[in-house]
């Protein structure tokens, strides 16, 4: 099983419209690097949830439900969706700052590539993150 992160600012499309929803297309995602990680992405991994920009961490668990496909939103172009299903609630969510002042998690995607909306995380680095929310 893989491990990932995906970020999405709370007012675009919140954990909390997740868990209501139950599961999701994650579509528009229009960045070459993130493309490739939703092509990684397999039935079953796990995927912390970040809310960007507005009290930023990570809030929530997901998983992917279904495998990468043709994004229905995209009019050009060679993008992909995944389908994302909410798995768990954390006790905690776990902020940026925390996140960058644990130096196990320095070589996140997270924190070198900021920007980036989709990454891949290591399972010691999940755990980690998990840990944190306890």
């Amino acid at each position: 099983m893989n491990h990932w992160l995906v970020k999405s600012e709370p007012t675009t499309y919140s954990f909390q419209q997740l868990m209501k929803d139950k599961e999701t297309c994650w579509d528009g995602v229009r960045n070459f690097a993130a493309r490739i990680h939703l092509r990684g992405m397999k039935k079953g991994d796990l995927v912390l949830f970040y809310h960007s920009n507005i009290d930023a961490g990570v809030v929530g668990i997901a998983k992917v439900k279904k495998e990468a496909y043709p994004d229905p939103k995209a009019t050009e172009g060679d993008w992909v969706a995944v389908d994302l299903m909410f798995h768990k609630t954390l006790n905690i969510s776990v902020t940026l700052a925390q996140i960058k002042a644990e130096k196990k998690l320095a070589n996140t995607g997270l924190v070198r590539i900021g920007r980036l909306s989709v990454m891949p995380l290591t399972t010691e680095e999940f755990d980690l993150i998990c840990e944190m929310a306890k």
